[in-house]
């Protein structure tokens, strides 16, 4: 007897990631490097709030995990407080002030590797900003007491992983690296390179980290910290200025919210695309029946690659920063719009991203990247991503200071319609200007029901983000699994052009060949990781259920 390909891909999803989530009843945090979630777990122990636990886990990230971890990028805070209240912290990198249109285009206005790597891919950092501003407003323990966990992390060290000691080692990494003298001898020993089980210390972070911890955030900012970052970026071709440094500022905003199946999701507003393409793609699926014949089937492939499709396609056309460009928010989350894009999409049959364009909503004019979540006993949620951008982010480490500087400026439209290194495409309405935020992936979000919290989920991984969480949730909602199951499951990708649908490996051979003969380009990833989604539940007997997806060496921790 012949299984069809859903069975298949059912008993492959049950023999490969049937891991039991971590179980805690009181708080949790999820991170994606065991020492920061071990500190963040402290935190809420000794009575700190999520908002703190969160602080402190940012900062200890910026010692322990340098792939993505930063004082040098920036990002998002999500935030629901218990009593209902949501806000959001956009703490996003800034171009600076010299930035300009064409700043990366070459004599024939060809893009160069500039937005990517060395000292002028850098916008100016927001971590620290947006950190501050959190705390300052909803923490409730000493600041000094939650950035010290990192100046113990990076001044007396902590053990190196076989993991991370082997991706110091890769080709990739070490060609990275070794564009900044200072980054290649701080974390490749000068190509000696450190091993697993030894000790690696960051004195300069150190150093940095303190004058953090006592004088407070503005110490980035206008303190020695910025001088030093400022003469550095003079004398080696970089354009931030301590006028830049002085003038960024963190912006609360209003998180995105919709419904879906009677679960409330809150989620990231511009400058980040991804809550505006969880809210289209929920709405294209609620109601298709799509989920019926079952995960990981044909069917239901083909229907999430189709609602991909058609949100990737908006995305290339009318998302920016919000207060650079007027983003047609509204239109682009009408029902009625986000019906007539569903309404396009051909049950068997695939449709040629050529032939889907951007829509025409209502005012619309003519990696790497690191995740966690916290819930407190209290049941306030903080969902945070923040970022580099590539991993390592432009290779440069500030002589001095210890960090590493993101390449967040390839996030903008270096030539619009050009791909950009995560092939996403970009128009004029994420342009380069001096002040503003590129356009992000990352999309941190909660979701409650009947009022309490319920879930939150977040993940890295440039554009394969948004659909990480997208089916992460959609795993839970519609497919019944745990929150350990959902994040372990093999995941899809459609981001509109290139035209092809990307698999990651556990799919079943027929359920690809079907989706082939409906008109669809399949590419199997085999092992690539394409992102690493976290997510936390609380289940029904009221006890926080936590899963760590199994791509990467995250933890779970609470208590």
């Amino acid at each position: 007897m012949r299984c069809s390909s859903a069975i298949l891909a059912l008993l492959s999803l049950t023999l490969a990631f049937a891991r039991q989530p971590v179980r805690t009843r009181h708080a949790m945090v999820t991170a994606q490097e065991p020492n920061a979630a071990d500190v963040g777990a402290a935190v809420l122990k000794a009575g700190g709030n999520a908002v703190d636990a969160a602080v402190a886990i940012g900062f200890a990230l910026a010692a322990t995990h340098p792939f993505a971890g930063n004082l040098g990028g920036g990002g998002f805070m999500l935030i629901r407080f218990a009593d209902g209240r949501t806000t959001f912290i956009d703490f996003r990198e800034a171009a600076p002030l010299a930035a300009s249109h064409d700043m990366y285009l070459d004599e024939k206005g060809n893009p160069t590797r500039d937005s990517i790597e060395g000292w002028r891919a850098s916008g100016v950092p927001g971590t620290v900003r947006g950190l501050g501003v959190a705390h300052s407003k909803y923490g409730k323990k000493p600041w000094a007491s939650l950035v010290q966990p990192a100046v113990t992390l990076a001044r007396d060290g902590f053990e190196i992983s076989y993991e991370q000691s082997e991706q110091w080692k890769s080709q990739g990494t070490v060609r990275r690296l070794s564009i900044s003298p200072e980054s290649k001898r701080v974390f490749l020993k000068d190509g000696a390179f450190y091993e697993a089980g030894e000790t690696f210390r960051q004195p300069e972070l150190a150093r940095t980290l303190e004058r953090i911890a006592r004088k407070g955030p503005d110490e980035f900012y206008t303190g020695e910290t910025a001088a030093t970052l400022a003469a550095e970026m003079k004398k080696n071709g970089g354009i931030i200025t301590a006028d830049d440094l002085a003038g960024y500022r963190a912006v609360e905003r209003t998180p995105l919210e919709c419904d879906y199946k009677g679960h409330h999701v809150i989620t990231a507003p511009p400058p980040s695309s991804g809550g505006v393409g969880v809210v289209q793609m929920l709405g294209m699926l609620e109601g298709s029946g799509y989920e019926k014949s079952g995960w990981g089937s044909a069917a239901t492939v083909h229907y999430l690659a189709e609602t991909m499709r058609r949100y990737y396609a908006d995305r290339s056309r009318f998302l920016g920063d919000p207060d650079f460009y007027k983003v047609p928010l509204s239109g682009l989350l009408d029902p009625a719009y986000i019906k007539q894009r569903a309404a396009s999409i051909d049950p068997e049959h695939a449709t040629p991203s050529d032939k889907v364009g951007p829509g025409q909503p209502a005012g619309a004019e003519g990696s790497d990247t690191t995740h966690f979540n916290v819930v407190d006993a209290e049941g306030n949620a903080v969902a945070v991503t923040y970022t580099l951008n590539a991993g390592y982010g432009s290779g440069v480490t500030v002589p001095g200071l210890g960090f590493l500087l993101n390449d967040e400026m390839d996030d903008f439209a270096a030539k619009p319609g050009v791909p950009n290194m995560f092939q996403l495409v970009q128009g004029e309405s994420n342009a380069i200007a001096p002040r503003k935020r590129p356009l992000s992936s990352m999309t941190p979000t909660i979701v409650t029901r009947n009022g309490q919290f319920e879930m939150m989920l977040g993940a890295p991984g440039g554009s394969f983000i948004i659909t990480a969480v997208l089916q992460g949730f959609l795993n839970m909602v519609d497919f019944g699994m745990n929150p350990q199951d959902a994040v372990d499951a093999p995941r899809i990708h459609h981001q509109w052009k290139p035209d092809l649908i990307m698999m990651e490996h556990g799919y079943s051979p027929d359920t690809m060949a079907l989706l082939k003969a409906r008109g669809h380009n399949v590419r199997d990833l085999q092992y690539q990781v394409t992102s690493r989604l976290d997510a936390i539940r609380r289940g029904s007997n009221g006890w926080l259920e936590g899963g760590s997806d199994g791509r990467g060496r995250g933890k779970v921790a609470g208590y």
